[in-house]
């Protein structure tokens, strides 16, 4: 049998803060109702606290990763960060995290793409893994969503969340792992859901902070037919390609962005709800975090051979679809942030 990255562990974190859809109606114009009608969100976390970034969730989400699947830190040869929000421009938040638990022996970096960020790490980790380099490959998923979203805008300040989830790559032969992927970018996209200022094109100034440009802003209606097409487009590519019906695929994992999409998404590959993993309604959209936080809430129901597809859009627009054959039945003690 071929080489294959097998996913053999996750670790995830989610704050203690959780910021409700009542607190948000006392913020702008909006209701329970209508937030859970259109995003499907009942609560988010926020991530509280001075000098808090998106690294102190994610180290207590590989650190959590570690103790599961008995890794010593020094055993780990590359961490690869996918995050929107990193600590700071540089060093890259994948050191960070490395500090953080003792990953010394060990390369690292960032991976930007928005909200497909953790898919695109993923395939990427396991090209690593495939090509023999590496044994032990961590891929982390977090991000600090509410460090960049205007709470005076009631079109995002629903949706987003913050959070992080690892999971573990290890080399195996008996056909389990990242078996295919199908992986897109559209630079048409930055023109529909950006932070406009913050990088080298309109550095922060006293003027792009009175303009509130350091928040998400986002053209809903255009990035949701994109997100519906594109997730649908390649989450079908993949499923066929492998030879994959809606009866032998045994869970969709998409990305976290709004229960709308998710359901058009399972509907236009075929899937009934009872196969979707979802948690957007106690997390919100997490972004990086999102798929990795649905594989750690639904560890325990995963089976060794399940086939799972797992599809994601963002900001770019990106977008992308992974088959992954599940690598490990449950393990004993806690499955879940």
């Amino acid at each position: 049998m071929k080489l294959t990255a097998a996913i053999t562990g996750v670790g995830a974190y989610v704050p203690e803060y959780v910021l409700t859809n009542q607190e948000l109606e006392k913020l702008v114009d909006t209701n329970d109702e209508w937030i859970q009608t259109r995003t499907g969100i009942k609560e988010r976390r926020i991530l509280k606290g001075e000098n808090q970034g998106t690294s102190v969730m994610a180290i207590k989400a590989v650190q959590q990763l570690l103790d599961k699947t008995g890794t010593r830190p020094e055993e780990v040869e590359l961490l690869i960060c996918a995050t929107t929000t990193p600590d700071m421009v540089f060093p890259a938040t994948a050191n960070i995290i490395c500090e953080g638990v003792g990953i010394k022996n060990a390369f690292g970096y960032d991976i930007s793409a928005a909200c497909s960020g953790f898919l695109f790490a993923l395939a990427t980790g396991a090209s690593f893994v495939r090509a023999g380099l590496y044994k032990k490959v961590i891929i982390v998923g977090a991000d600090k969503m509410s460090a960049i979203t205007d709470y005076t805008d009631r079109s995002t300040c629903i949706l987003f969340g913050d959070g992080a989830g690892a999971v573990l790559l290890e080399p195996t032969t008996d056909g389990y792992g990242i078996l295919d992927q199908e992986l897109r970018s559209d630079g048409i996209g930055e023109n529909y859901l950006y932070q406009k200022a913050g990088g080298s094109r309109r550095p922060p100034s006293i003027e792009t902070v009175t303009n509130r440009e350091h928040f998400v802003y986002q053209e809903g209606a255009t990035v949701y037919k994109f997100a519906v097409k594109g997730m649908a487009d390649v989450a079908g590519t993949v499923a066929e390609r492998n030879g994959l019906t809606a009866d032998t695929i045994d869970w969709l994992v998409p990305h976290q962005a709004n229960k709308r999409i998710i359901d058009a998404t399972a509907s236009r590959v075929g899937i009934g709800a009872d196969k979707v993993m979802l948690n957007i309604y106690k997390y919100g959209n997490t972004t990086n975090a999102t798929i990795p936080l649905c594989l750690s809430d639904y560890e325990s129901q995963l089976r060794r051979g399940n086939n799972l597809i797992v599809a994601a859009f963002g900001g770019g627009f990106t977008w992308g679809a992974l088959y992954v054959k599940w690598a490990y039945d449950p393990k004993p003690g806690p499955q879940t942030a």
